[in-house]
């Protein structure tokens, strides 16, 4: 068995959970706010981006490029319209309103798509790798690694170094205080939404060419997404990037040792770190 090959390739698949687990991380980060129809979102991003590219032809990065503002869209009307009015003390009417959302959005996409498994087609991308060190990586999961660091740089950025930016803090901090300032914080918590999509875009962008998906696979992406932003930190992006990839290292030992330990190990990993570190490896409000 290569070990360096095990642990590279967990750590390409880790870049995949951390964006998984981004939007997530940063919805809860400035609202509190903990959407169980986080990972159904994700599946309905790739089956959106399947319909663009089989309807127009085009290649899957751009049919992610018009799913992006349409997700957009979508988070913000969502988050405007419905979340907002649960947001509160009490934490239970956000978890029932996001598990009701995510019913719907499985038996809509059922209705829509059927339980048949699909795969978006990237072409060579799908097969292409680059040799290194007498390993070959695969440019797919580099993509994705790539993406995912960018992605917290990106949004990082934009929470330390913009308006919006501030706005988010101050919101998260005191919505009152905020208010009183001028901030609209049902904007804001949409606006945060609306971006949590775009991110949500493009790991459906990478869910939906890497492997199979289905209208029931959001729960499981969930569970993925929840481990990596808990190991990770509630709230800290850079530390979903680290639980991502620890998550997705344990998953790949795992998986070298017997096949069908992956998930498994995967689950023990993140109940180590959680009696080790009940808070996470970097717990932060916003990171």
């Amino acid at each position: 068995m290569n070990w360096v090959d095990t642990i590279l390739q967990g750590v390409l698949l880790g870049g995949l959970y951390a964006l998984f687990a981004a939007g997530l991380s940063l919805v809860f980060g400035i609202m509190r706010l903990v959407n169980l129809a986080h990972g159904d979102l994700i599946v309905f991003a790739a089956f959106l981006i399947l319909v663009l590219v089989s309807t127009l032809g085009v290649n899957p990065f751009l049919a992610a490029a018009i799913a992006a503002p349409l997700m957009f869209a979508i988070g913000w009307l969502v988050q405007f319209i419905l979340l907002n009015r649960t947001l509160g003390k009490d934490i239970l009417p956000p978890l029932l309103v996001t598990f009701g959302l995510s019913i719907v959005i499985q038996n809509g996409l059922m209705e829509g798509f059927s339980a048949d498994s699909r795969r978006v087609s990237a072409g060579a991308l799908e097969t292409a790798s680059i040799p290194l060190a007498g390993l070959n990586i695969g440019l797919m999961p580099l993509l994705t690694f790539a993406s995912a660091i960018l992605v917290i740089l990106v949004l990082n950025r934009l929470i330390y170094s913009t308006s919006i930016g501030r706005a988010f803090r101050a919101t998260s901090d005191d919505p009152v205080t905020a208010g009183l300032m001028g901030v609209r914080p049902e904007r804001i918590f949409a606006m945060a939404t609306g971006i949590a999509m775009v991110v949500v875009t493009i790991a459906a962008l990478y869910l939906g060419t890497r492997a199979n998906f289905d209208p029931s696979a959001g729960p499981s992406r969930l569970i993925y997404a929840f481990e990596a932003v808990i190991i990770g930190g509630l709230g800290s992006l850079w530390g979903t990037l680290a639980g991502g990839i620890i998550l997705g290292v344990a998953q790949t030992f795992g998986a070298a040792i017997n096949p069908e330990w992956q998930i498994l190990a995967g689950h023990i990993a993140f109940l180590l770190v959680l009696v080790c570190k009940p808070r996470g490896l970097f717990p932060r409000a916003i990171d």
